[in-house]
This record gives C-alpha cells, structure tokens and sequence, in this order.
C-alpha cells in the first residue's frame, strides 16, 4: 500500500495522486495502487524553514509519517520536493521505504547523457542542494534563475497556491523558457506546484519539461507492483 505524505499543497498532493492512477496499467478497479493519504495542510512551510525564517516542520512530517505507518503503509512517497530536505531524518525513524523525489527524476533522465539542466524550484529547494547532489551523480549540472528570475518563480508557485492558474502559468513559463534560452536542455519542474501550472503547455518547451511529480508516481508503481509480486522493490538509486 503507498502510502502519502502529503497537503504541501493540497494541489500538488491530488496532482500527484492523479498521475499515480493514469499511469498504472490496469483494466479494473483492483489493478490500481491502494494508496492512504495524509494531506496535512498544518504542517508549517518548508523552505522558510530551511532559511532559517519559520517553525521547524518536522516533528509534524514525523507525526503524518507515524499516521501512514498505522495505516498499513508499506512504501512512502512525499510529493513534495522541498520536504525532502527532511528525508535522511525521517527514513531514520522508520523501516517503510520513504522514496526520493530526486532520485526518480535521475531515473527518469537516465537515458539522457548528462549536460545543464534547469531547475524552477523553490528557494528553499535550491538553498537546501536537494537537486545538485544527487544529479551530479549521473553526469548532470544543473542551473537555477537569477535573484529576481527566482522572485518571480515564487510569485508563481504561490499564484497555484492560491487557485490564480492563469497568471501563474505565464510567469512560470518565462522562467522555463528564459532557462531554455540559457542553454539548458531539460528543465526540471522540481516545486510540485509547477506542474500543476505549465501541465498543458505545449510545443518545445513541453519536451523539455521533467516532471518531478509524475517521475516520482512512476517510481512509486514500479516499488508498489514489486511488493505486490513479492521480488525487491527497485526503489531510484
């Protein structure tokens, strides 16, 4: 059973769950992934947190974590990128494999044969180094907006906080463009939020576009269906 760590948004957290259903092969109800979900909108913010600026957020991540466990959970996903600056500390606490939303991104570019991708994320997200770390691994360096391309990538992930999807997607898709124009060749949709925003964008910057929402809904199938037939989870390296 997935298990959902979610409310970070609310949003992000049905978008996230959307995928995991369209992307499963089934022909009937029984076919899908059983999932219980926390949205636990209460959890305070993450990347004031890591700034330094706002109420620590994990002991309510922790707790969401012990209300999954309870309920049967036998693979956790966060569909959250910027909670996953706690993901060491919360995989400490528990035996349910808790996947990483940076390592189902690196799987989904596996075949790529590295270069500059761009990240749209949050500051916290980009102060944290959640992405650089892990994507180097695999040959890839990653290239973030200036300070005020950043401003407006966050005037946008508030926008979608805030149900404005119309003006949101324009401003995100500037700053996926302007990243674009910079050079890189993926841009990587690493604030769960975006994808809610620039889902129906189309042409070259639609190829472009990862989305670390839907690669980790994809990583969560492959464990789930592995635990369903009793072989090792093949959890993202």
């Amino acid at each position: 059973m997935l298990g959902v760590l979610g409310g970070m948004g609310p949003m992000a957290t049905v978008d996230f769950m959307a995928k995991v259903v369209r992307h499963t092969p089934a022909a009937r109800d029984q076919d899908h992934i059983p999932m219980v979900v926390c949205s636990d909108t209460r959890i305070p913010d993450r990347g004031p947190a890591i700034l330094g600026e706002g109420a620590d957020p994990f002991p309510a991540l922790h707790e969401a974590l012990r209300r999954l466990e309870a309920a049967g959970a036998t693979c956790i996903a966060i569909p959250c990128n910027t909670a996953h600056f706690w993901h060491a500390a919360l995989q400490a606490e528990t035996s349910v494999p808790i996947l990483h939303i940076v390592d189902a991104v690196a799987a989904a570019l596996d075949r790529e044969q590295g270069g500059e991708i761009g990240l749209l994320a949050t500051g916290g997200t980009l102060a944290a180094g959640i992405y650089p770390e892990r994507l180097a691994r695999r040959g890839f360096t990653c290239r973030i907006p200036d300070a005020a391309e950043q401003a407006e990538v966050m005037r946008g992930i508030r926008l979608v906080k805030a149900g404005e999807l119309a003006e949101a997607t324009a401003i995100l898709r500037r700053q996926a463009e302007a990243l674009m124009a910079a050079g890189c060749h993926r841009v990587v949709m690493a604030c769960t939020e975006i994808p809610v925003a620039l889902g129906s964008v189309e042409g070259p910057l639609r190829a472009a576009l990862v989305d670390a929402t839907e690669a980790l809904a994809r990583a969560c199938i492959r464990t789930c269906r592995a635990q369903a037939d009793g072989s090792a989870a093949p959890l993202a390296a």
